[in-house]
């Protein structure tokens, strides 16, 4: 369901700084980070859901607990979100809060039990067989919640849809690119099996943090995929939706960049501390971002070739 300003809904969800909020401070993510070129309201909101998404993907990541105990707490929250939609009150402080939220943008109820379905394959397998597969858990984790997200930005065109599903998919390739070492540490590899047999990556490598030539050609193979979903997100976008799609926008830029940097260092992820922006090239594009769209400026934020 669009949420755009044309068709009266407001962003009138107001939240005082609390469990989400803090959440959202306290974390250095550049998801949370474009959140800054938002109204307040819609900043609040968006709070609310990145506190929900940031809660369930802690679950996948907590090595202290067994699979089974994690998948336990993994269903607990999809009873919460259940809760949400049926107008009892949810266990969690966060869900109390997304509630909220949830009603005031008509968030589907669907794209929650996708989001949920992504964080449970993360349980249940540690490799991907195909790229298909691998495209299935990206939707799940990262263009449900672009998905997520548009209802609360605001949009007129249905074809924003199309938007948040490309662009998630890029982040999303981007990000495993960039966690591949941490993700190792975690037994966990998301270079589709049939890629690693193409060019001769054997999985104990990847585990054992060797680079080589053959690594640095498959995450190449990676980082194409990643930029064509980058030019569908850039050549979709309508027009008339962009100023809406600024948050959005200012991702795009950071992971664009991020991707571009990995892309000249050889793909060379496997040392002690990721690959990131310096803060003072974020600000750049923050202001860059707010620049190009309150100037109506045709240029892309990503996606050049």
């Amino acid at each position: 369901m669009a949420s755009a300003p044309a068709n009266g809904r407001t962003a009138s969800v107001t939240l005082s700084r609390s469990v989400s909020q803090t959440i959202t401070r306290r974390s250095e993510s550049n998801l949370a980070l474009g959140f800054i070129l938002l109204p307040p309201a819609k900043r609040a909101a968006m709070a609310a859901l990145y506190a929900f998404c940031r809660q369930v993907d802690d679950i996948a990541d907590e090595t202290n607990q067994s699979v089974e105990e994690r998948k336990k707490a993994l269903a607990e929250w999809r009873n919460d979100i259940a809760t949400i939609y049926s107008g009892g009150k949810p266990r969690f402080a966060v869900n109390r809060e997304l509630q909220r939220v949830v009603h005031q943008f008509a968030l589907p109820k669907e794209l929650f039990d996708e989001l949920l379905n992504g964080v449970g394959m993360d349980l249940d397998q540690q490799r991907y067989q195909t790229q298909q597969d691998l495209e299935l858990y990206c939707y799940r984790v990262a263009s449900v919640v672009g998905l997520l997200s548009i209802e609360i930005f605001g949009y007129r065109n249905s074809v924003c849809k199309e938007y948040a599903v490309f662009l998630g998919k890029a982040l999303q390739l981007t990000n495993i690119l960039r966690d591949v070492r941490i993700d190792a540490d975690r037994g966990r590899i998301y270079f589709p099996t049939e890629s690693l047999r193409r060019f001769d990556v054997a999985p104990e490598e990847i585990l054992e943090h060797k680079y080589t030539d053959r690594f640095r050609a498959l995450a190449a193979e990676t980082a194409r995929r990643a930029r064509e979903f980058y030019r569908k997100a850039n050549d979709c976008l309508p027009t008339t939706d962009r100023p809406s799609m600024i948050a959005a926008e200012l991702m795009g830029a950071v992971y664009w960049r991020l991707l571009l940097k990995m892309e000249r260092t050889g793909f060379d992820c496997f040392g002690p501390e990721c690959p990131r922006l310096p803060k003072l090239e974020k600000l750049y594009l923050v202001f860059r971002t707010w620049w190009r769209i309150r100037t109506r400026s045709s240029l892309p934020n990503y996606g050049l070739p």
